[in-house]
């Protein structure tokens, strides 16, 4: 299982150091996967674009057992809420 975010290293890095998350994150740097699944979001001019806050799980057989696509760029799911979906 593995997480995919498209977020800066460092502030992934800080995130997993301080929630302990028992599985790998990717970090989608050219936003490939984010616009595969759909969570890339247009502000309304080209130059500015980002990612809407999005986590995914991802069992070793491609497949999506979770995700959490946020409104804003504050809203990620809590270390419970990750860890209750992998049950």
């Amino acid at each position: 299982m593995a997480g995919v975010v498209a977020q800066p290293r460092e502030r992934v890095r800080h995130y997993i150091e301080e929630t302990g998350l028992p599985f790998d994150v990717l970090i989608d740097e050219r936003r490939d996967v984010i616009r595969a699944y759909g969570v890339w979001h247009r502000i309304g001019i080209v130059t500015w674009n980002r990612a809407r806050p999005a986590a995914f799980l991802i069992d070793p057989d491609r497949s999506i057992r979770a995700s959490w696509i946020g409104s804003n760029q504050t809203e990620f799911p809590t270390r419970d809420e990750i860890l209750g979906r992998i049950g």
